[in-house]
């Protein structure tokens, strides 16, 4: 079995002013491209691999993965699912998060405005490179996550709905150093359609 780099819905000048042209283009051919190719050759000759979703993988990454591969899986299969998701939850066109989703994110967060006031402080928080995560935690809550690298959400147990990455390489050409900015740029090209199907899929796990 061999994992493929996912073809975008949508070109690569769409999601324009807030991310632009040319870094959707090398953040999706280079550097998604290469996790993919990576965690291929990881996992090539791991035959409790065969058949298995790539999240399922990174779930069970302790047990079925050798300590010897493990850190290579991790990079790159976390690359390759995390931004997987990412190009999913993008649109300038996403709609808004359906009601069930608007009232966890109030039973969780007391309001839309407090979960990305905590959102952002995360993203900003994330020293070097990583991603911060909405997730759905074990007890099917929402929580936020702010991890490293390429560490994925699946490694522990949690189902990821939306995620923004914080490394240079997805803002740099626009933002420069200005995190800031690409963060707050982030809330207008929100897919919450897509957001909202991947929280009524994961609750119903």
């Amino acid at each position: 079995m061999t994992f493929e780099l996912p073809k975008l819905s949508y070109e690569y000048d769409a999601l324009e002013p807030y991310i632009d042209k040319e870094t959707m283009e090398l953040h999706h051919t280079k550097h998604h491209a290469a996790y993919t190719q990576k965690f291929n050759e990881a996992i090539k000759s791991i035959k409790e691999c065969e058949g298995l979703p790539a999240e399922k993988i990174l779930r069970n990454i302790e047990t079925i993965i050798p300590e010897n591969i493990r850190t290579s899986v991790r990079n790159n299969g976390g690359g390759y699912v995390n931004h997987k998701i990412f190009w999913t939850i993008l649109s300038k066109n996403g709609g808004e998060a359906t009601e069930t989703l608007k009232k966890e994110i109030d039973l969780s967060f007391t309001s839309i405005e407090e979960f990305k006031a905590r959102f952002n402080k995360h993203a900003m928080a994330r020293f070097g490179s990583g991603w911060v995560w909405l997730v759905i935690n074990k007890e099917k809550k929402l929580e936020i996550d702010n991890m490293p690298n390429q560490d994925s959400p699946y490694m522990l147990g949690k189902t990821p709905i939306l995620g923004l990455d914080v490394w240079e390489h997805a803002y740099y050409l626009k933002y420069q150093n200005r995190r800031p900015e690409y963060i707050e740029a982030f809330w207008n090209i929100i897919n919450w359609k897509e957001v909202s199907r991947r929280y009524e899929e994961a609750i119903q796990m």
